[in-house]
């Protein structure tokens, strides 16, 4: 669909399937102050009868994340259109408009941070997948935002028509795309689990076990899939894990669908993708 599409792909594989500059630390640290820190949301609601899947995706941005370039229209994290993890073909919005799985119900402008949501219906269950693509510039706050959803201390609802959809902490599966900020920045020790209740997650981000790996384990949050070392952030990755998440498969099975889409979209071997994308801690 985008001409920009083919390019990305090649120059990934250049620099070593994915844009992630070296980190200056092996970890993230503890206990630095957040700037900017609003009052959560704290808005609480379960549709017993329905699932949500709540996808944060960071644009990728040349200017603002600590990424090795990439050219210039699909690394522009100020528009949604031709990002290379939202408008591009393998971008969430879409891939997932393309699935033959899930309906786009509703594609909204937002203000500020949030730049674009796209709400799906899943054809066959009673699923919604509501997916949020955030300025580049802004990818500190959008991890925070999935790690307090994911510890269920951030919650809040969508409208869609008369529907109302749990998201943040009220959905059961939460999603982060992009590139590890945590790989540039570090937050303070806070995302401690707030309601008893667990969360699964998948993390689409270079060397996301290692550097949410101690956060995940304080939001009591469990990971579906994530990685062990780095990575290209693409859609087809996502669809396949919720594929087998919504099928109750095990983890196993899971992590299976997303090694075999990303063997077959990145070209590599399976031994590659099983030590890229792994599950559990």
């Amino acid at each position: 669909m985008h001409r920009f599409a083919n390019t990305a792909l090649i120059l990934l594989s250049i620099v070593g399937i994915c844009g992630c500059t070296q980190p200056a630390a092996d970890k993230p640290v503890e206990g630095n102050a957040v700037k900017g820190s609003a009052k959560l949301k704290n808005i609480a609601y379960t549709d017993p009868s329905a699932k949500v899947i709540h996808v944060f995706v960071a644009l990728c941005d040349n200017k603002y994340q600590g990424i090795v370039p990439v050219p210039k229209a699909i690394g522009n994290g100020q528009d949604p259109e031709t990002n290379l993890y939202w408008g591009c073909d393998n971008g969430v919005r879409t891939y997932f408009n393309k699935s033959k799985d899930w309906q786009l119900l509703q594609k909204r402008k937002q203000k500020n941070q949030l730049l674009e949501r796209v709400i799906y219906k899943h054809r066959k269950q009673n699923v919604y997948l509501v997916a949020d693509a955030w300025d580049g510039r802004t990818i500190e706050k959008t991890t925070e935002e999935f790690l307090f959803s994911c510890a269920g201390q951030l919650k809040d609802t969508v409208h869609y028509k008369d529907k109302v959809i749990g998201i943040g902490g009220n959905a059961q599966l939460l999603s982060y795309i992009g590139h590890d900020g945590l790989m540039n920045f570090s937050l303070s020790d806070k995302f401690n689990n707030a309601d008893g209740k667990t969360r699964d997650c998948i993390i689409l981000a270079c060397t996301s076990q290692k550097y949410f790996g101690y956060f995940i384990k304080n939001a009591k949050a469990k990971p579906l899939v994530w990685t062990a070392s780095l990575m290209c952030p693409e859609a087809y990755t996502l669809h396949d894990a919720i594929t087998g998440y919504l099928n109750n498969e095990s983890n196993k099975q899971i992590r299976n669908r997303a090694v075999a889409a990303y063997v077959k979209y990145q070209k590599c071997s399976q031994s590659t993708a099983l030590n890229i994308l792994v599950s559990g801690f």
